[in-house]
């Protein structure tokens, strides 16, 4: 049997393994961007349908903010509803109809029924963040109660949900201090879950959710009627219609 003279062999050697090196690189840059295509994936399947079927950004900057800490944010997060609405008002002017400082265990009711006593009609949201969503990429404000804190110290806090990312999966809340506070959609369910999963619209009586439910608009109404303000209720049915 003929070798090959041993030069010759370190030269073949030399490139099959030059070939090699460059190879692997392109094995490896495959490799990654399989698994970047896998990662993208995974975290587009991990939002809900009907979130994927939203814009993918919404931001409702025309949301007023009034900056505050005292009574939970709830005075705060409720003239920012009612000066999205058109009212004139300031938190400080909500103090003594809400009953503050005193009734702070009656203020989520009485916000709600001193909002209706501006004539404006308020409608419970779902308890899943889809609902949520879909009426701030409608233009609506939603209002809410979500825990902030730690395992070791947390307390009720009220805030106004003025958008969302969908591609970051994060959500924008105006809240006591912060007017742009963000939340990943996780970490946001879960506070707002743990502090009685309640979101309410506060719209005009003509003024219909993005997703509404007639009998619970209806029923909205009707608290509506039930404070007086029997013409704005009768608004809000026809606004329904039949």
């Amino acid at each position: 049997m003929i070798r090959p003279p041993a030069g010759r062999l370190s030269r073949r050697r030399l490139i099959k393994r030059a070939k090699m090196v460059r190879v692997f690189p392109r094995i490896r840059a495959a490799l990654l961007a399989s698994a970047c295509v896998l990662s993208l994936a995974g975290c587009a399947t991990g939002v809900q349908p009907e979130i994927q079927r939203l814009p993918e950004r919404v931001e409702l900057n025309s949301v007023p903010f009034f900056r505050g800490e005292i009574y939970q944010s709830g005075p705060g997060a409720l003239a920012s509803m009612l000066s999205q609405q058109g009212v004139v008002i300031t938190p400080g002017l909500l103090d003594k109809p809400l009953h503050l400082p005193g009734a702070e265990a009656q203020l989520q009711q009485n916000m709600q029924k001193l909002a209706r006593e501006y004539g404006m009609l308020v409608y419970p949201l779902d308890d899943n963040l889809p609902a949520l969503l879909t009426e701030v990429a409608a233009g609506y404000p939603v209002m809410l109660r979500f825990t902030e804190g730690s395992s070791f110290w947390s307390q009720p806090r009220y805030a106004v949900l003025a958008g969302y990312n969908r591609h970051k999966q994060t959500v924008l809340l105006r809240a006591g201090q912060n007017r742009r506070m963000l939340m990943s959609f996780s970490s946001f369910e879960s506070a707002w879950k743990s502090a009685g999963s309640w979101a309410v619209l506060i719209q005009a009586p003509d003024q219909l959710p993005a997703k509404v439910d007639r009998q619970r608009w209806l029923r909205a109404a009707d608290e509506l009627a039930q404070t007086g303000q029997e013409r704005a209720a009768a608004k809000a049915v026809k606004a329904i219609g039949n």
